[in-house]
């Protein structure tokens, strides 16, 4: 190398928590972030990469971290980087080159001389790039390693020629392999690992672009072998030959293993006989890690290097401090030597404390554990709980269920004893948490309509507590709220009539009250006024379903009380009180016509019988003259129409009849004069039948359609007797209900043979 070589580039490497591997320093970004480092002129920084020397003669610079390491807790680390040496050179070559280390005395200021830059007297680890043979004069490209003591004093005693066996390595000219000069950066990767065989030593490996350049075991030589923190950086050099060293995207990687907490206190009470503490330093292991079999532990006495010898049953005779190395099992992260465990030596004294529970339901007592109150933080102590200090004196009467022990507000005592031996006594006061507030409520709902006697309730809108965040459980009995079973599982939407059920209110402490809630179903109203009306077809009627509702709305569309000029039909009416509808169904009927059943005639006397419709009835021959009397008489002979209505007063049905023509006496000698009786005027009506009966009611003769209506006084074909006989005229007429009439009368029949 050049004597005006200079390279100087120096990265810490600091064993941090993390994952393998983790990146924990770093030379990135364009430009190039530097914080956290210090650039050694003529270093600068060039966008993306920082220039250790430009391509001139007798330049020097270098780049360094901060923060010191100690490699001594670490397995394993690693370091990647990309160069590059470009340039024109001078007329004696390229030149120098640059180098990379870990000493315990990095340079603060350019260091000129055939080095690479590394310091005088530099002690640590160094690996060169070298293009310049300071032997020769001419051009080479090998890499160096130095570990131990380089003096770098004069040409032949820098790292070119550092050569202690087993501490220093020179590869062959990589020229026509690896050439070290380009326009292009190549990437570099260099790991560090304790050799298992000899720990003392590292194992590096380089690579230049993925080929494998150093793959050995290194012993640390002279001063190196008891070195404790370093520094890691880079540098470079120029003399009367020259070139441009540049560097980026360098990263550090490395672990230590990672700790929950850097420092535990632990007070521990003398024993009574030795005045010494004793204590279990492993119990310690799982306050560092979550899994202490990964891991090997070692206790130091703070400030001494030598092993506590037996860490299970330690001894101390004054508060101390113990420092904890953990080491990764694996060999993949570094140690941690920063657990502290303060041990402090003090007589032990128990802690008189309140601890509360539950009084659910307002009991007037609760459940205490009292395992849970905090008398003493000593692992292993042994306590025993009594319910008086005389108790706990004597050694009787002990609370053996203390995890579940029922009482009032009170007091308990408490004897601890620790495995040191130590006792003390503490005082628990056993006192009620915050009452649940609670109150009853009660909640209205409207009636179903399916089932007017049940409603649906959604039970979380009861007002039961003004607690915020409070659990509420919903049951049908006071029992099943106790126990917790039968939980209505559907509150928002619970079916019931008039009833009871039961909320149990749930604080945030799991402390419960129970209060009723009563349901109230609603129930229909409906209007007491609105009832169904007849009216005559023709008619109309007025609907009122009465005052004192909060709305309506009827099947018409209507929204006032009541709707006039309705016809016959049937109505609903939508009736609102409160938050409930009622529907109601309203008819307007009809009123039924009366029905004019049969007319009988007797001579010229008519009887109306009528059906149907509402009594009274009123009668009438014209439709203007009415008569409660459904008989007239003194009728002529002839047609007449008869008129009927009933207590409605609609318009009346009437009928047309037949007054028959009266022959009261037939003489049938052939005569041709009143030879026969003649109904034949009468054939038009329909079902005509004319029937002689004599005077005991026995059947003569029966004038149809064939026989003309008429009777001769003949019988089975013979003259009957001369006397009086009765005869039935029957027909239908001819209107829409065949209205039944029945005509009868009497006729002498004189047979004179």
């Amino acid at each position: 190398m050049n004597k005006n070589l200079l390279f100087y580039f120096t990265i810490l490497l600091s064993c941090l928590s993390g994952n393998l591997f983790s990146q924990t320093y770093q030379l990135t970004g364009n430009p190039v972030n530097t914080t956290g480092w210090t650039v050694v002129p003529s270093a600068v920084v060039n966008t993306d990469f920082v220039m250790l020397t430009d391509d001139l003669t007798n330049k020097s610079g270098a780049i360094k971290l901060n923060d010191p390491i100690n490699l001594k807790y670490c397995d394993k680390w690693r370091i990647e980087f990309d160069f590059r040496l470009d340039g024109n050179g001078t007329s004696s070559g390229r030149g120098d080159g640059f180098a990379f280390w870990y000493l315990q005395n990095p340079p603060v200021t350019s260091q000129l001389g055939s080095g690479l830059g590394i310091p005088q007297n530099a002690i640590g680890l160094m690996i060169g790039f070298d293009l310049y043979n300071n032997t020769t004069g001419g051009q080479m490209n090998k890499v160096h390693l130095a570990y131990g003591v380089v003096q770098n004093t004069t040409d032949t005693n820098n790292i070119e020629y550092f050569n202690t066996v087993g501490s220093s390595f020179h590869s062959p000219d990589l020229t026509s392999t690896i050439p070290l000069v380009g326009a292009t950066y190549k990437h570099v990767e260099v790991t560090g690992q304790v050799d298992p065989a000899t720990p003392a030593n590292w194992i590096i490996n380089l690579k230049i672009d993925g080929t494998s350049v150093i793959n050995q075991s290194f012993a640390p030589a002279g001063a190196a072998a008891s070195m404790g923190v370093g520094y890691f950086g880079f540098s470079a050099s120029t003399g009367a030959a020259s070139v441009r060293s540049s560097i980026k995207n360098v990263k550090i990687y490395t672990d230590k293993v990672s700790i929950l907490q850097n420092s535990v206190t632990q007070s521990l009470c003398p024993n009574p006989s030795t005045g010494n503490g004793t204590v279990n330093l492993t119990t310690f292991n799982s306050q560092f890690v979550n899994t202490p079999a990964n891991y090997t532990f070692t206790y130091y006495v703070l400030g001494s290097s030598t092993p506590i010898a037996n860490p299970t049953n330690y001894q101390f005779n004054t508060n101390t401090t113990i420092s904890v190395v953990i080491k990764d099992n694996a060999g993949v992260l570094c140690d941690n030597p920063d657990g502290k465990i303060q041990l402090v030596l003090a007589p032990f004294t128990a802690n008189n404390v309140t601890i509360s529970a539950c009084n659910n339901n307002k009991a007037g007592t609760a459940t205490f554990n009292l395992s849970t109150a905090a008398v003493t933080g000593v692992p292993g102590a042994v306590k025993k709980y009594y319910k008086t200090l005389a108790d706990l004196n004597a050694g009787t009467n002990e609370i053996t269920n203390f995890s579940n022990y029922i009482s009032a507000p009170g007091v308990v005592y408490v004897k601890v004893t620790t495995p040191q031996g130590c006792t003390g006594t503490a005082q628990i006061t056993l006192a009620f948490l915050p009452e649940v507030v609670a109150n009853d409520d009660t909640i209205r709902s409207c009636f179903i309509d399916t089932n007017t006697t049940s409603a649906l309730f959604n039970l979380t809108t009861a007002n039961v507590t003004p607690l915020a965040g409070a659990i509420k459980k919903y049951y049908t009995t006071l029992a099943d709220a106790m126990g917790g079973t039968n939980e209505i599982v559907n509150p928002q939407a619970y079916v019931s009539t008039n009833a009871v059920v039961y909320v149990k209110v749930i604080d945030g402490n799991n402390c419960y009250t129970i209060v009723k809630i009563t349901l109230v179903v609603l129930p229909p109203v409906p209007s007491t006024v609105l009832k169904d009306q007849t009216i005559c077809i023709d008619e109309t009627a007025t609907l009122d379903a009465g005052p004192g509702f909060d709305g309506y709305l009827w099947s018409t569309g209507a929204t006032t009380q009541s709707i006039q000029n309705v016809p016959v039909g049937i109505y609903s009416v939508l009736l609102k009180t409160g938050s409930c509808f009622t529907s109601q169904i309203v008819k307007v009927q009809a009123a039924p016509q009366p029905v004019i059943s049969s007319i009988d005639i007797t001579n010229n006397t008519i009887t109306i019988n009528v059906n149907g419709g509402t009594p009274p009835y009123q009668f009438s021959l014209n439709g203007t003259t009415w008569q409660s009397s459904n008989v007239f008489s003194g009728l002529s002979r002839g047609e007449h129409k008869i008129f009927v209505k009933d207590s409605y007063n609609c318009d009346p049905i009437d009928v047309q009849i037949t007054v028959p023509n009266l022959i009261n006496a037939i003489t049938p000698n052939g005569d041709n004069v009143n030879d026969y009786i003649d109904y034949s005027a009468l054939a038009y009506k329909k079902n005509l039948v004319f029937i002689v009966y004599d005077r005991y009611g026995n059947k003569l003769y029966e004038a149809d359609k064939l026989r003309n209506y008429k009777w001769d006084g003949t019988a089975s074909g013979k003259k009957v007797s001369t006397a009086t006989y009765w005869y039935t005229i029957s027909w239908n007429e001819n209107d829409k209900n065949n209205t039944q009439t029945n005509y009868n009368g009497w006729v002498l029949v004189k047979n004179r043979d």
